[in-house]
């Protein structure tokens, strides 16, 4: 029998540190909604199965192209994109709960600023102190480099790895597989290269690399489909090497 409506069951937080409670919700059925125009929706008439009328869920976006990652939040308990999250596609009721591991700003809005300090300690980008001359050519990159190294710039900071990750929490140290794989992507360019010895000491310290379990739920929840086992291995043994350069004085 065709759906007449989409029941959504929220986890809400009036405020960082306050209770969670639960509220439910109907609105009609409209095909090819995705959790966030589902959202957009309820937010004109925020009123529970109850009848109720309450404040309206407050949650991010920004993109709606799975490209800026705000919207990230557990959906049927598996943590993913919102704006991605088509309806048709998920059983109802529909229970949206804010991304875990990430203290609760209200209701499915997290502070992710955690993220940006990982990023920050790994020195997750690349030092650029002037531009090559016009008659210098810059570094080269093969076809084939280039083609690995796109596979790690696809991340866009969503957190979904984070929270699908055991290691990762409120309480751990451990910067997380998205930092990994930009420590991975950064090293691996000509200029990047410069300091790889202090990204890899980085992670080799604590709350680094060997925090990692290898429970590999980072690589089967990632909407970007990036290799982040594959970028852990490669620095398991890039980080072998450095610890040997460390003891030998290299």
């Amino acid at each position: 029998m065709p759906a007449t409506s989409i029941h959504l069951r929220i986890r809400r937080q009036d405020r960082p540190g306050a209770a969670p409670y639960w509220q439910e919700f109907r609105i009609p059925y409209q095909s090819n909604h995705n959790v966030i125009s589902a959202l957009q929706v309820l937010r004109a008439n925020p009123v529970t199965i109850e009848g109720q009328r309450v404040d309206p869920v407050t949650w991010e976006l920004n993109c709606m192209e799975e490209v800026c990652g705000a919207c990230a939040m557990l959906i049927n308990g598996r943590p993913r994109p919102a704006c991605s999250a088509l309806i048709d596609g998920l059983p109802q009721p529909i229970t949206l709960e804010p991304l875990p591991k990430f203290p609760v700003v209200r209701d499915l809005q997290v502070d992710r600023s955690r993220i940006d300090a990982n990023l920050k300690r790994v020195k997750a980008w690349i030092d650029i102190d002037g531009s090559f001359d016009l008659h210098e050519r810059a570094p080269r990159i093969s076809p084939q480099a280039w083609a690995a190294n796109y596979l790690y710039s696809r991340c866009i900071n969503c957190g979904v790895c984070l929270a699908a990750c055991p290691q990762f929490g409120p309480d751990r140290g451990f910067v997380g597989p998205a930092a990994l794989a930009q420590v991975r992507l950064a090293n691996a360019h000509p200029t990047g290269g410069y300091a790889r010895a202090e990204r890899l000491h980085a992670i080799m310290a604590e709350g680094g690399l060997t925090d990692c379990g290898n429970a590999q739920n980072c690589v089967e929840v990632c909407p970007k489909q990036i290799p982040l086992t594959t970028a852990i291995g490669e620095l398991g043994r890039a980080v072998t090497v450095q610890a040997i350069k460390d003891l030998f004085g290299g």
